[in-house]
Parts: structure tokens; C-alpha cells; sequence
């Protein structure tokens, strides 16, 4: 695996450096994406020799920086409702497209027992789970759906840690600062996390479908808007789609 990273490393380095392959755009995409978005970037460089700079995030606080001016070229979120704001705000070129859907897990990195579920784990006040910031996370908002769902009205005993993405919430449960987080499927199925501690599926009836949308944004130069469109159309490409569908995501119909 390390490898492998070796040779990203080396490839994105020999064409940046060699001048010839010079143009790049940047895409803000939500935490989430994190390690699909390594192969999806490295696979269009490869296909179009435009380098793709990525700005990981939580898709609320993505979404206030491009409102703010941010020159991003492109936003892929974590769902659908923060591109349609921008382009209602007509901040965007195109209408929202939903390129992937995601799948809540319940993961942990010690020995903390997931088989009796989110209400067992609920019951226990000493348990600590930690969530994405339902108000800038998409995750965190269908995390506390997911929540409800089991727990209905009733409060969930265990101690709720909130953290300010997907990602961070990765960090806590690797590190043991909390017993259990609710996380993107992707996280787990990545080469990274894989090996790390156990997780279990939540049951889709237990959240909403969290469709994440992307959109080329107005922020995006005159000279990137073609660059722009070529990355748009290839996260439709079988090979995205099967990058995707390896890390963990549903997918719309071609």
C-alpha cells in the first residue's frame, strides 16, 4: 500500500513538475470523499493531464466559504440540499446532480460491543459517541435521525461527542477518544481504516438517503470552466463509479 502511494506521489510530481500538464482546478468536496477522491483525482489526471487539488470539509462551512467568494471550481457535497442553495443564490453554472449515495456505519476501535445496536449502546450512560455537527455535516444530521429512530422520543444516555466533520469523527474513534462514531461507510473501506477496529451497516430505514450532489460553481475562472466540465462529466465515468461503488457509495443511474 505504501507502494502505491509512492507511485501517486511520483506520478502528480513528474507531470507537475514537467510544465506540459500545468493547468488544475480546485474542488471542494465534503469530508467524506476523502479517500475516494484520491484515486477519482489521480484517474482524471491520468485521462486528461489536468491536476485536481482537492479542499476537504464539512459541506455547511464549504458551502459559506464559496458564498463568501472562495475561487473554487467545483463543489461536491455530502448532499443535496447545500447545492441547491447555491444555486438558487446563483452561485453555481449548472444544476445539482447527484453523482453518489451515502451509507451510514457505526464504527469503534476497541473491544466496545456493536451487535445489540444504537439502543443498546443508548442505554449505557459511560458509552461515548460522537457524531458529525448536524449543522454543517449532512452525516451528523441523519446520524441524529438515525437516533431517533431507535431511541424515539426518549434521550440517548450515552455521552454525545459532536465533532465539526466526518473526518474528525474518524480521528476520535481512532485515537479512543470516544467508544463509538457514527461515519461514512467510505471511511471505513478505505485502505487506511480498513484494518482498524469493527463496524456495523445502519439500517437505511433508520436515516434519510443522504444523495450528494456536486455543481461547477460561478467562482471558477473563464480558462478552468472547460477543465470544470471534463471533471462534472467524469464523476459519471464507469471509472469513478466504480471507485465510488469501492468505497462504500450507492449510485444513481448511469
Amino acid at each position: 500500500m505504501k507502494m502505491m502511494k509512492f507511485f501517486k506521489l511520483l506520478f502528480l510530481l513528474v507531470i507537475t513538475s514537467s510544465g506540459v500538464f500545468a493547468q488544475s482546478i480546485t474542488v471542494a468536496a465534503a469530508s467524506n470523499l476523502k479517500y475516494a477522491m484520491d484515486n477519482i483525482a489521480l484517474e482524471f489526471t491520468k485521462e486528461t493531464g489536468i491536476i485536481v487539488k482537492p479542499i476537504f470539509g464539512a459541506s455547511g462551512k464549504l458551502t459559506q466559504q464559496i458564498l463568501s467568494g472562495a475561487p473554487y471550481d467545483l463543489f461536491l457535497s455530502a448532499d443535496n440540499e447545500f447545492p441547491i442553495k447555491l444555486t438558487q443564490a446563483g452561485f453555481t453554472l449548472t444544476n445539482p446532480k447527484v453523482y453518489a449515495y451515502g451509507t451510514l456505519v457505526l464504527w469503534s476501535a476497541n473491544q466496545t460491543p456493536l451487535n445489540g445496536g444504537i439502543h443498546k449502546l443508548c442505554n449505557n450512560k459511560n458509552m461515548t459517541l460522537a457524531i458529525a455537527n448536524p449543522k454543517t455535516a449532512p452525516y451528523g444530521i441523519e446520524a441524529m435521525n438515525a437516533l431517533r429512530y431507535y431511541n424515539g422520543t426518549s434521550n440517548c444516555n450515552a455521552k454525545i461527542v459532536t465533532s465539526e466533520s466526518i473526518s474528525q469523527v474518524g480521528s476520535y474513534v481512532t485515537t479512543q477518544a470516544v467508544d463509538v462514531g457514527f461515519i461514512a461507510k467510505s471511511i471505513v473501506l478505505s485502505d487506511e481504516m480498513s484494518k482498524i477496529g469493527q463496524w456495523i451497516d445502519i439500517d437505511p430505514k433508520a436515516y434519510k438517503p443522504i444523495d450528494q450532489a456536486m455543481v461547477i460553481l460561478k467562482n471558477t475562472s473563464r480558462e478552468n470552466q472547460t477543465a470544470a466540465k471534463r471533471f462534472f462529466d467524469f464523476m459519471s465515468s464507469p471509472i469513478a463509479r466504480s471507485i465510488l461503488k469501492r468505497n462504500g457509495y450507492l449510485l444513481p443511474r448511469p
